[in-house]
């Protein structure tokens, strides 16, 4: 074999070589986009999984002078004086001198309707109160003279110079002047009437405020037509605008029929409007109005504001906490968190875990539980460590939620 030979065996060797690196390159490129087509489905996955949880609000047990809540109930800020404030008579609005939001004072002229008509009535009434006291001028003049020509008449028939005859028609004179003059003070008394009609109709042409209070809807406009009922169709205003009394608002709850014996009049609450809930105000029971709704199961409770404050507006939603009267037992009854029952996994009589919600995530909480007494509301748990007032606590955690994990809070509380 010549040199020409071998050269062309070695050239061959090296090319069969090569045949297996290549193929071993070609595995390890596809096991590694395997590894990474399995990574991203396990993140795509695991993310696809995250937990939805609901969620509610820790709130401190402790209530006024220490005495913790026995009951929370949820309702709504009313104002017991509140009018839609509309015009006397039909007629068209040439003013309204209101805008939402304003304070105005009982008295206050909200609106002015068209007042020509009333303004011709009210002149004529005066014109004619006018002429009548004329009227009586005229026949009072007349009437002294039929006085004087009596007297003389009189005399002079006692003297025996005139015939009964005259004494007889100067009687007649004078008693019909006397009749003119009684009919007309009548006509100016009905004058006199007419004018304060129209002056009361004037009057009503100006829509005024019938108490204090907070302008919180304006409903009409310059040029509209206004009604004290419903006229018109829809082209007809029945109102000028909605006043409400800050002073006349409160609370009005409704509370479980169940439950409604921890109720008392006069009992302290605190309640939270859902606007503001780290605001606790002061209350008091007014009255538990004495009928049940059939079909909701519950006890209306009228509650009394103690702090006034211009935060506070009607319709705004609260929830109450009604609180214990009774020294001696509120004593007995550890300060602390209160959170729904269901949001604690008890480990023990006295130990449990809560998962509270930071951001997205789920931190898991080692919480000391309180006395199983009567010091959590129906459906509520005593913790005395652990959590803070405000934070919110999930709800029948599952079972696999750890400390960190990922969530997704659900729409519904």
């Amino acid at each position: 074999m010549d040199k020409a030979d071998l050269l062309k065996e070695l050239r061959r060797d090296r090319a069969v070589d090569a045949r297996p690196r290549r193929r071993a390159w070609r595995l390890a490129l596809g096991a590694l986009v395997l590894l990474a087509l399995g990574v991203g489905g396990w993140l795509v996955a695991a993310r696809a999984t995250v937990p939805t949880v609901r969620t509610a609000l820790a709130r401190a047990s402790g209530g006024e002078g220490g005495a913790p809540s026995v009951l929370d109930a949820s309702g709504y800020v009313t104002a017991r004086r509140q009018a839609t404030v509309s015009a006397k008579i039909t007629g068209k609005i040439v003013e309204v001198s209101i805008e939402e939001g304003m304070r105005v004072p009982e008295g206050a002229v909200l609106a002015r309707l068209d007042d020509t008509e009333a303004r011709a009535q009210l002149s004529l009434a005066e014109a004619q109160l006018t002429a009548a006291r004329s009227q009586q001028a005229e026949i009072e003049a007349m009437l002294a003279q039929a006085e004087r020509d009596f007297v003389r008449q009189d005399e002079l028939f006692r003297r025996q110079l005139v015939a009964e005859q005259a004494l007889d028609a100067a009687r007649a004179q004078r008693d019909m002047l006397r009749a003119r003059l009684g009919s007309t003070r009548e006509q100016i008394k009905v004058a006199q009437e007419s004018v304060d009609v129209a002056r009361v109709q004037l009057d009503n042409t100006v829509v005024r405020a019938p108490f204090a209070g907070i302008v919180v809807a304006k409903s009409a406009q310059p040029g509209e037509m206004i009604s004290p009922i419903s006229a018109g169709g829809g082209f007809t205003r029945t109102g000028i605008g909605t006043i409400v009394d800050m002073d006349s608002l409160e609370i009005q709850v409704d509370v479980n029929e169940s439950f409604i014996n921890r109720v008392t009049p006069g009992q302290p609450v605190h309640a939270m409007l859902n606007a503001y809930p780290d605001w606790k105000i002061p209350g008091e029971v007014i009255a538990i109005i004495p009928t049940a709704d059939r079909a909701k199961a519950t006890v209306k409770v009228r509650i009394a504001i103690k702090s006034k404050d211009q935060r506070i507006v009607p319709d705004m939603g609260v929830r109450v906490s009604f609180l214990d009267k009774e020294p001696a037992r509120a004593a007995a009854r550890p300060a602390g968190i209160i959170v729904p029952a269901e949001a604690v996994r008890a480990e023990g009589k006295t130990a449990g875990v809560v998962f509270v919600v930071a951001g997205d995530r789920a931190q898991r909480r080692t919480v000391t539980l309180g006395p199983d007494v009567s010091g959590a509301p129906a459906g509520g748990r005593v913790v005395l460590d652990g959590v803070r007032a405000g934070e919110r606590v999930v709800l029948s955690p599952p079972e696999g939620l750890g400390d960190g994990d990922a969530v997704k809070l659900s729409d519904k509380p």
